[in-house]
This record gives structure tokens, sequence and C-alpha cells, in this order.
């Protein structure tokens, strides 16, 4: 399916009117699709996979900002840290220790976004409330990274009610801590939340930040 750039500029026309920052989730799809929405102005995409986002690095414009929206093993943030805008899904003190060691490394300081839990699907990855506040109480021992906000996946669920409950938390979460955010980056935070299927409620339970693939470029192809 070739991109649908109509869609694309639709959903651009949505995002202005809230602010809302769009990530081009363009995991498994070739460079050229990448282009075409980047020839119209888009410039954050959003990697899966580590070596996918290496190589796409490599050989894609350097004013791309990429974004890491996988669940990241602390043996590959070596390969991201040199380059990465933001990570995502930061689920662990022992992940962001990682990070940190890294962006040290590369003389860097990275952005990246905790994680939290709000799907009742036990295989959705992330932090619980007690967990979030362990981190926030640590933080300044890790002066490399930076926590810009949250980010979370609702349940994959035809329920709209506990898909819309479930944004509701995480914005709750995110309102609590939103002072320190502030305080810690100093740049507005980042609630990081809604994909393709549920993007417009997400933006209505306060996400700042949207993650879309399959509006944009169709299905994934996990044949390549």
């Amino acid at each position: 399916m070739p991109v649908n750039t109509i869609a694309y500029q639709n959903i651009i026309k949505e995002l202005i009117s809230s602010n809302t920052i769009l990530v081009a989730v363009s995991k498994t799809k070739p460079n050229e699709d990448l282009m075409e929405l980047y020839e119209l102005g888009q410039r954050d995409f959003g990697e899966n996979y580590v070596q996918e986002l290496v190589d796409k690095a490599a050989s894609l414009p350097n004013d791309i900002r990429w974004h890491f929206i996988g669940h990241l093993q602390s043996n590959k943030v070596k390969y991201i840290a040199p380059f990465v805008h933001l990570i995502h899904g930061v689920d662990s003190l022992k992940l962001l220790q990682e990070i940190n060691k890294q962006a040290f490394k590369n003389n860097r300081v990275i952005d990246c976004l905790l994680q939290i839990h709000i799907a009742e699907e036990e295989t959705k990855f992330g932090l619980d409330e007690t967990e979030l506040e362990q981190i926030i109480a640590q933080i300044g021992q890790l002066p490399n990274v930076r926590i810009c906000g949250l980010m979370g996946m609702a349940s994959f669920s035809e329920d709209q009610i506990k898909v819309r409950n479930e944004f509701k938390k995480l914005n709750h979460i995110f309102n609590q801590n939103k002072s320190w955010f502030i305080k810690h980056s100093s740049k507005e935070p980042i609630l990081s939340m809604g994909m393709s299927g549920d993007y417009a409620k997400a933006i209505e339970e306060g996400s700042t930040m949207v993650r879309i693939g399959s509006l944009l470029f169709g299905a994934r192809n996990y044949a390549q």
C-alpha cells in the first residue's frame, strides 16, 4: 500500500488545533515511504527495532528526530545512544541507568519518557505508580537522562469506555507529576498516548504526542 498522504495531511490539520505532536511509526517500512512523508514536512519518526532504527538513521536525512517506541533491552541502548531523539518506553530503573551510562559515553543528555502500565492486558509493559515515585526519587543520580513526561498504551479493545478510562488514568498521573517534569526537564512535558485506532480519544484526554503508523503507511510488513 502506498503512503496515504491525504490521511497524513488531514491528521496534521487535526493535531495543529490541539498542539499535538505526530510521531509517524515507520517500523518495517522502506526508506522511500519515510521520505515521502519527509518531503511533506514530517520530521518525527518512530521505530520499534534497534537495528532497523540504526540502519534508517544512517541512510536518511540527519534532521529527522528518531523516536524509539518499542521495548528497549538494556544491552542495545548503546547502538541508539549517539543519536536517538526520544526514548518512549522506559519501564525500569535498570534501563534508565543504562541509558544514563551510554549517554555519558556519548557526551549527551538523552530525553526519555517513563512508560506507565494502564492497560488491563498483562502483556503490556510499564511502571506502576509506586515504581514511578521510586524512579523520580533517584533521578538526581542520573545526570545524563532527562525525564520529559510519560507514555502509555491503552488496552487493545473495542470497549471504548475502558480505553477512555485508561487514558484518563494516565493523564491523572501525568498531571500529578507535571510540575516535577517541568522542573526536571525545563521544557513542556510530554504525554505520549494514542495510536492509529484511538488517537482521537487520547487527544481528548490530554495527549500531547500520538504515535500513528497504519493510517499513514498501511499494514506492517513482517515478511521482509
